[in-house]
């Protein structure tokens, strides 16, 4: 799902039609979404009460999409199931998230994963209705996109967390590439690429923590031209789009000292069930209020040995 796409999922998605006619309805009672519906009226942004709701809906998007960079590491099919089935390789090893953990899966014993859409990451705002009634226009919008921050930063920390539940053993080459407490450079990057290659796999993504990335823009054999093209590298903005084939990936919720290679065309996958949603939720009780952002979906590794996994990275520049 892309920003402003609200009214096409209000022609065409009937539970999420669903889910924002009931919202609308709370608007009368609710502090925050009627104090957000009557500014955008007043500041005439809008015609009607859903017009504002869908405003919200696609704030809470563009906020949420630049940090769910989880979703860039894994292969998305959106679902409206609650389970799928998934062939599993004899020579595979398979991890599937159920209660709260993941098990493993040996393909040697058992030819399918089954993958449930039962993961919710949310994030949500509390306010006071003292604070919500004097709030101004500005501030409702920088509140609503601080919730889609947060929500893309949950959904990424549970992507993560699922290479990380990978067995040593089960990577990749069958262990991390211990990196010795150096910085991350062009032979490190190469060591992730050949991981995953001698498993006859072919790494897409090179996901790093932001430390990592700055240790590789300090290494002239990774910014030389004859490693790099220069449309790869932006050395002003501190960007490098993509090396050896694999898009690379920065932010500061994968863990500093860790990087992964990895083919997201094989090695997990994430069935969306219901993408960004926006819900309504209250404490009359203390008087707080605030909106939630959520989105529900499975995850499971499909083939561990798709995955490289650097460890012992120094943690400076």
């Amino acid at each position: 799902m892309k920003p402003k796409v609200f009214e096409s999922l209000m022609a065409s998605d009937s539970e999420f039609r669903q889910l924002m006619e009931n919202l609308s309805r709370r608007t009368a009672t609710h502090p925050f979404l009627r104090r957000y519906c009557q500014l955008a009226l007043k500041e005439r942004l809008f015609s009607d009460t859903l017009s504002a709701l869908g405003h919200m809906h696609d704030t809470l998007v563009e906020a949420a999409y630049p940090e769910m960079i989880g979703r860039e590491i894994v292969m998305v099919r959106p679902t409206t199931e609650a389970m799928e089935r998934f062939p599993l390789d004899e020579k595979a090893v398979a991890y599937r998230y159920a209660e709260g953990a993941y098990t493993r899966l040996s393909g040697k014993k058992i030819s399918t994963v089954d993958i449930y859409t039962n993961i919710v990451a949310e994030a949500s705002e509390v306010w006071t209705r003292e604070f919500v009634e004097d709030a101004t226009w500005n501030v409702m919008e920088t509140m609503t996109e601080k919730v889609g921050r947060a929500l893309g930063e949950a959904e990424t920390n549970k992507i993560l967390a699922m290479y990380g539940a990978i067995a040593n053993a089960d990577l990749a080459g069958g262990a991390p590439i211990d990196n010795g407490g150096q910085a991350l450079n062009w032979s490190g990057v190469v060591k992730l690429h050949n991981a995953v290659r001698g498993e006859n796999w072919r790494p897409t993504v090179l996901a790093l923590n932001e430390v990592q990335l700055h240790q590789l823009l300090n290494d002239d054999k990774f910014i030389h031209a004859q490693y790099l093209p220069s449309e790869h590298v932006d050395l002003e903005r501190g960007v490098v789009g993509s090396v050896l084939g694999m898009k690379v990936l920065a932010s500061t919720l994968v863990p500093n000292g860790v990087a992964y290679a990895i083919d997201t065309r094989v090695a997990a996958v994430m069935l969306l069930r219901r993408d960004i949603t926006v819900e309504d939720w209250e404490d009359p009780r203390t008087g707080e209020f605030g909106v939630r952002a959520t989105t529900r979906f499975g995850l499971g590794v499909l083939r561990s040995k798709a995955v490289a996994k650097m460890v012992n990275i120094s943690t400076s520049l």
